[in-house]
């Protein structure tokens, strides 16, 4: 079942086909078995996440005439892609002629120091330019320059203004805008479903294995062609920018027991901008104050009102990379030099009043609900647990996970961002690599794919798979779900969080095999539809890959992006290598693999030391 730890996986069934047990209702679309009743769909593509990155792979397998199904935890139009605020990529040029595809890749390569696949990056940075044009032809509606083209602004460790926005809102139009045209093109949706397992033997997929989360009843999806497109696990952490049943490491996760490879997992991405939960409250802790603020001029200043950054990167100052601005604030509030709640000040209230409720119009209005006017005061910021550049690891062209069938895109997967993501690069990526596996999909799919046929042995692992989940829904401890995640989450920022030393690892992973010990004695407060179960699940998975996060962390002996180790604070030039994890026999494996070498006219834009100069804001 999904709460199997790592080190006891247990391998799909492959016995007897038990085709003559069920009894099929209606058919062919629901089965029952001992009582036990399910529903069974057949689709050509079956597309787990419905952000951006699952829309734009649906949309271009729509446009190939390929009729996938989409499904999402959440109702349609409600993805974590709409919490992505400041803008998206593109060398576009609008205000800075001298900005082409490879500055782009140039600075991917650069903030995510060299640890990124460099195919990846440069399909995502020349591929953009044409992404955005489409967008723009679905109807996004980008904000303009007064000559009428795309505007752009800054954002951190970007050698030119690249950035397209909708003021402070690009992820939710960008998402509406791709929701807009699946609509247009009658792309099938399912809402509200939760995925536990895929079907798989380990070679190949044949579907995967879920429930309904309105009515509680048990989906088998049977597909050969799988697309992972479910989120990353930043919400493991106590502080964090997701919500709460979000970005819980679900494709990690299920990626890992389908026998894929996953990589670099030790690269966690806290953002330095977050809002101060002790001043705002609880609701509001570790919820994305978006780098706009700092693209459009913000200054960070500490309780002494010293503008810090000064001292840390006199000149990309606000707008260094972003482990770069987490690890000062985290500096000044260690050093006494913080907040009465432990934070900073953000200050965007030197610019013209207008210009910022313009630019911030959602940054203006959140703030304003909580009594703040920041057009006249400043913000309180704290880092905050935001992206993880780890994933499943693919092949970029084609999304391929190395099992048959089965194939990832988005924050599910690890590659363009290496150790630290540069910022307007997440929604970048949905949609130029989302076509790139929508149209390989697309092409890999035959006439047999389109009904596949339901075999026995996948009703039987189906079955046992609806079997376990109705034996957690019944599980009657002492413990909660949500408890269990709370201690998750503090035990993971205290001992894995922006500052990190092996004594600390260990201690963390140590305290991470004693909660999985405790699981024993969960409760969950409801049946298949309550909360309580929807966490239960989200704990199943986050104990998973947290412990494979864990590991890797320790296995990376140096400082690099993201990933800062205070006990090897330096960056090891033999270090420039990617952790591969997988389970063999049972047992996490962690292997190293080289990085490969960008093309020559990226390495010729890397050699021109293109940089950004703060001081063009001033």
């Amino acid at each position: 079942m999904t709460e199997t730890p790592i080190d006891d996986r247990q391998e799909p069934t492959t016995g007897t086909d038990v085709a003559g047990v069920e009894n099929r209702i209606d058919g062919g679309d629901a089965a029952s078995v001992d009582g036990l009743e399910y529903e069974v769909v057949t689709t050509p593509v079956l597309v787990i996440g419905a952000g951006a990155a699952g829309a734009r792979v649906a949309i271009e397998l729509a446009e190939s005439g390929i009729d996938p199904l989409v499904i999402g935890k959440r109702d349609h139009g409600d993805a974590h892609t709409t919490w992505a605020a400041g803008g998206v990529n593109a060398a576009l040029g609008s205000l800075d002629p001298d900005d082409d595809w490879t500055i782009h890749a140039a600075d991917t390569l650069n903030e995510g120091h060299h640890l990124n696949d460099p195919e990846a990056v440069e399909l995502t940075a020349k591929h953009m330019p044409d992404r955005i044009r489409e967008l723009e032809e679905w109807g996004m509606p980008f904000d303009r320059t007064d000559g009428g083209k795309i505007n752009q602004r800054y954002f951190g460790a970007q050698s030119y203004r690249r950035t397209c926005f909708i003021g402070d809102r690009t992820g939710e139009a960008m998402l509406e805008t791709l929701i807009e045209r699946a609509r247009e093109l009658e792309i099938p949706y399912r809402d509200n479903v939760m995925i536990t397992r895929l079907l798989s033997d380990g070679r190949r997929v044949s579907g995967a294995v879920g429930f309904d989360m309105e009515t509680g009843d048990g989906l088998l999806f049977r597909s050969d062609h799988v697309v992972l497109a479910a989120g990353g696990f930043s919400a493991f952490y106590r502080r964090h920018s997701s919500r709460d049943d979000e970005n819980n490491g679900d494709a990690q996760a299920l990626a890992l027991g389908a026998g894929t490879r996953l990589l670099d997992l030790e690269f966690v991405q806290f953002h330095p901008t977050g809002m101060v939960g002790d001043r705002y409250g609880e609701e509001w802790d570790g919820r994305l104050v978006t780098e706009a603020v700092r693209g459009e001029g913000g200054r960070l200043y500490n309780e002494d009102g010293e503008r810090f950054m000064e001292r840390y990167s006199p000149d990309q100052m606000e707008l260094d990379a972003r482990d770069v601005v987490a690890r000062a604030i985290a500096q000044e509030v260690r050093e006494g030099r913080g907040t009465d709640n432990g934070g900073v000040y953000l200050d965007i209230s030197h610019r013209d009043a207008d210009y910022v409720r313009d630019r911030l119009p959602s940054m203006v209005e959140r703030f304003e609900s909580l009594g703040v006017d920041i057009t006249e005061e400043p913000m309180e910021v704290a880092p905050t647990a935001h992206y993880t550049m780890g994933g499943v690891d693919i092949d970029f062209r084609t999304g391929e996970t190395g099992v048959e069938g089965l194939y990832a895109v988005g924050e599910s997967v690890a590659g363009v961002h290496g150790a630290n993501r540069l910022g307007g690069n997440s929604l970048a990526e949905t949609v130029a690599i989302g076509k790139l596996v929508g149209d390989h999909v697309a092409d890999a799919v035959t006439d047999d794919d389109r009904q596949p046929a339901v075999t026995g042995d996948q009703r039987a692992l189906a079955e046992r798979e609806f079997r376990a989940l109705e034996g957690l829904a019944a599980a009657d401890g002492d413990l909660t779900p949500r408890a269990l995640l709370d201690e998750l989450g503090e035990l993971l920022w205290d001992h894995a969080g922006i500052l990190r030393d092996e004594e600390s690892l260990r201690e963390g992973l140590s305290k991470l095999e004693s909660l999985r010990e405790r699981t024993a004695d969960l409760r969950v407060d409801g049946d298949l539809t309550s909360r309580s179960f929807e966490f239960a699940v989200d704990l199943s998975f986050s104990l998973t890959v947290a412990e494979a996060m864990f590991r890797a962390a320790l296995e990376r002996t140096e400082s690099r992006g993201a990933h800062y180790r205070t006990d090897h604070p330096d960056t090891d030039p033999d270090w420039r290598v990617n952790l591969v994890l997988s389970v063999e026999e049972g047992e996490l494996s962690i292997r190293r693999r080289g990085v490969g070498e960008p093309s020559e006219p990226v390495q010729d834009a890397l050699e021109e030391g293109y940089e950004l100069d703060y001081h063009h804001l001033e």
